[in-house]
């Protein structure tokens, strides 16, 4: 029977992964409080619908830096997708083409940036995990923006590695090739992980704190012409910092709950850094996202789309490209109901009206 909403999605993928990589791929910080907020907080916020509007059609389309997509729901980056289905990330980038959506490939992909390039008939945003050895980084941005990718997403929340507790009593073990970080295996094997590295050691060992600060997108600048994106910003503080600094968009982000354990959720901060930025670079929200109306109360709240990264997963799990297809198709059809019953039929008339926090 096919899965009619993503909960249905997550249990099948669950019965098909091996529970190390389940685990991995589920698994949040310490108590994983976070992790558990990013659901939960959008049940604390209420939708206030207007009748005898006009919803015989509702027009879901909307840009991104620029970049028309079909609705304003995009693939964020999650890594390893060789672990869910032998085709990777391409599989995934095949499914948002599919669905006219936006992928965000991981420096943690198990397909490189060309392949994925090659796979993709829909545009392409590339995540940054600073490396220790910053030329590594910076043949991976020069690499990204060869081949197409139109933004660089920095990572920011990462100045070590979260504890991640679930990581640590499995032990995942970094597969073989071709499930290994494929963007170094390549041109940089000195720099890729042996084949029996636990995944939690690779992560761990591959950032360096050092070169994570304001400072770097100075250095990213020099190396790069694409947009530059932040992700992992949860403050107004720093919101208004990104903005000082030009910085073309933020992900309103926690690391899907894992990284510092008892941060804000993402769609609690996402209200403090709209109101920061004042129109003056895009916000974007990323994690938790489980429900068309998640994604209208993100919207509602000043987010100009969401990332959606599990879900993705789950997707690709169960039916590789067609699953990840499914699975935004879900999101698209909920989305476009939501937003009839809320009397809200296009991008434009959705604003802060719409919600009340309870």
């Amino acid at each position: 029977m096919e899965p009619i909403n993503l909960s249905e999605y997550e249990a099948l993928a669950q019965g098909r992964l091996e529970p190390a990589v389940w685990d991995y791929y589920q698994g949040g910080s310490e108590d994983e409080v976070t992790l558990r907020a990013n659901r939960t907080a959008f049940e604390r916020i209420r939708l206030r619908p207007r009748m005898l509007v006009d919803v015989s059609t509702c027009d879901l389309r909307t840009t991104v830096l620029g970049t028309p997509v079909s609705m304003p729901i995009l693939v964020a980056p999650t890594a390893y997708h060789c672990m869910a289905h032998p085709d990777g990330e391409c599989a995934t980038v095949q499914g948002a083409g599919k669905s006219r959506t936006l992928f965000t490939a991981s420096t943690a992909a198990t397909r490189t940036l060309e392949d994925i390039a090659q796979a993709a008939s829909g545009p392409l945003w590339f995540q940054l995990y600073l490396d220790a050895n910053l030329r590594i980084s910076e043949a991976l941005v020069r690499r990204a923006e060869a081949v197409g990718y139109r933004a660089i997403v920095l990572t920011v929340d990462l100045p070590r590695l979260g504890n991640r507790e679930r990581d640590k009593r499995y032990n995942v073990i970094m597969p073989p090739e071709p499930w290994r970080e494929a963007n170094f295996v390549q041109e940089y094997p000195e720099e890729a992980p042996e084949d029996r590295e636990s995944l939690f050691e690779v992560m761990k060992s591959r950032r360096d704190s050092s070169n994570l600060t304001w400072d770097i997108l100075d250095w990213l600048r020099s190396v790069t012409s694409l947009p530059i994106m932040l992700k992992g910003i949860l403050t107004a503080e720093d919101a208004a910092l990104a903005v000082v600094h030009n910085i073309a968009g933020i992900v309103v982000s926690n690391h899907g709950g894992r990284q510092l354990d008892g941060a804000l959720a993402g769609i609690e901060a996402l209200p403090e850094v709209v109101e920061a930025v004042a129109g003056r670079c895009e916000v974007y929200l990323d994690g938790g996202i489980r429900r068309g109306s998640d994604v209208l109360k993100a919207l509602a709240l000043g987010a100009r789309a969401v990332l959606v990264g599990r879900p993705t997963l789950w997707g690709l799990a169960v039916n590789g490209a067609d699953g990840v297809h499914h699975v935004l198709e879900i999101l698209r059809t909920e989305l476009d109901r939501a937003m009839a019953l809320a009397g809200r039929p296009t991008i434009a008339s959705i604003d802060r009206s719409l919600v009340r926090f309870v």
